[in-house]
C-alpha cells in the first residue's frame, strides 16, 4: 500500500470525528497594539501605560471583574479594557469603577441604550445635529462638532440626539489613537433659542475631566480659533477646510452597524440587573433615572467615557 493511502487509512477526517471530537475554535487573535511610536510616548508620559506591563496590568483588571464582579455582562477583551484603563491612568481601582459605572449608566439610562444602533436614528443623523470634522486638531483630538439649532422638537424628541452623541462618542474611542488623544466637543449655540438651548444645559462646561472636552461659541469666533485652527475648521466656523459635511461621518456610522447591534441591542442578563439597582455613576443618584433624560448629562458623559 502507497504511504498516501496509509496516511488516508489511519489519520481520520475531520468529518470524520464525532462532535466531541473536533478541534476546539481557534482562539480569537490578542492584542496588537496600534499606537505609533510617538502615541505610545505620550501615553506612557500622560497616562502612565508602560508597553512592557501592558497585559500584565489588563490582566490585572480581568481578574479583578471576575473575582469583584462575577455576574457583569462585560467584554473582557484586552482591547476593550485598555479603555478604561488608559481613561483612568492605569489605577486599578479607578478603572474598575469606570467600568462598572459605565454598564451602570447603560442599565439605568434604558431611554438612551436600548436599541443604540445607527439605523435608529436616521432623523437625527440626516437632520446634521452633529458630525466629526475630517481633521484632528493639533494635539491629535478628534472634534466632535454638535449643533442644537438642526434640531426641531417637533421632529423627534431630546433623547435622540442624546443617543446619536454616545453613538458618535462610542464609535470614536474605539480607536487607541483617540483613547491616548481625546475628544474635543465644539457646540454650536449660534442662533439658538433661549428656550432650545435650555434643554443643552447640561452640556454647558468648558472642561470635562477624561477625555473629553468642551468648547462653546457665539458670533464671535475668536476664542474659538484660539483653541481650534482654521485649517480644521469648515467655512461656517471661519476656516478654510471647505464646507462641512455631515454625510461621510454618517456613512461610518451606518457601516458600524453590525457592530452596534451585537454591543447594544441584546437582552441584559437578569443576574446583570442588579447593577441598575445598586451601582450609579459618579456623581448621580436615583433622580437621573427621572423623566428629564438630561439631568446631569455631564455626569453620565464622565461615567461612561
Amino acid at each position: 500500500m502507497s504511504e498516501e493511502s496509509d496516511s488516508l487509512r489511519t489519520s481520520p477526517s475531520v468529518a470524520s470525528l464525532s462532535e466531541n471530537e473536533l478541534p476546539p475554535p481557534p482562539e480569537p487573535p490578542g492584542y496588537v497594539c496600534s499606537l505609533t511610536e510617538d502615541l505610545v510616548t505620550k501615553a506612557r508620559e500622560e497616562l502612565q501605560e508602560k508597553p512592557e506591563w501592558r497585559l500584565r496590568d489588563v490582566q490585572a483588571l480581568r481578574d479583578m471583574v471576575r473575582k469583584e464582579y462575577p455576574n457583569l455582562s462585560t467584554s473582557l477583551d484586552d482591547a476593550f479594557l485598555l479603555r478604561f484603563l488608559r481613561a483612568r491612568k492605569f489605577d486599578y481601582d479607578r478603572a474598575l469603577q469606570l467600568l462598572v459605572n459605565y454598564h451602570s449608566c447603560r442599565r439605568s439610562w434604558p431611554e438612551v441604550f436600548n436599541n443604540l444602533k445607527p439605523s435608529a436614528l436616521k432623523d437625527v443623523l440626516a437632520s446634521g445635529f452633529l458630525t466629526v470634522l475630517p481633521h484632528t486638531d493639533p494635539r491629535g483630538c478628534h472634534v466632535v462638532c454638535i449643533r442644537p439649532d438642526r434640531w426641531i422638537p417637533s421632529n423627534y424628541p431630546i433623547t435622540e440626539n442624546i443617543r446619536a452623541i454616545y453613538l458618535t462618542l462610542e464609535k470614536l474611542i474605539q480607536s487607541e489613537e483617540t483613547q491616548v488623544n481625546g475628544i474635543v466637543i465644539l457646540a454650536d449655540y449660534k442662533g439658538v433659542s433661549l428656550s432650545k438651548a435650555s434643554h443643552f444645559g447640561p452640556f454647558i462646561a468648558k472642561k470635562v475631566i477624561g477625555i473629553l472636552q468642551f468648547f462653546l461659541h457665539g458670533s464671535d469666533l475668536n476664542s474659538l480659533h484660539t483653541n481650534l485652527p482654521r485649517s480644521i475648521l469648515p467655512k461656517e466656523y471661519g476656516g478654510t477646510a471647505g464646507e462641512l459635511d455631515t454625510a461621510t461621518w454618517n456613512a461610518v456610522l451606518l457601516a458600524s452597524e453590525d457592530d452596534f447591534v451585537k454591543e447594544f441591542c441584546q437582552p441584559v442578563p437578569a443576574c446583570d440587573s442588579i447593577l441598575g439597582q445598586t451601582l450609579l455613576p459618579e456623581g448621580l443618584t436615583s433622580d437621573a433615572q427621572c423623566d428629564d433624560s438630561l439631568r446631569a448629562v455631564k455626569s453620565q458623559l464622565y461615567s461612561c467615557y
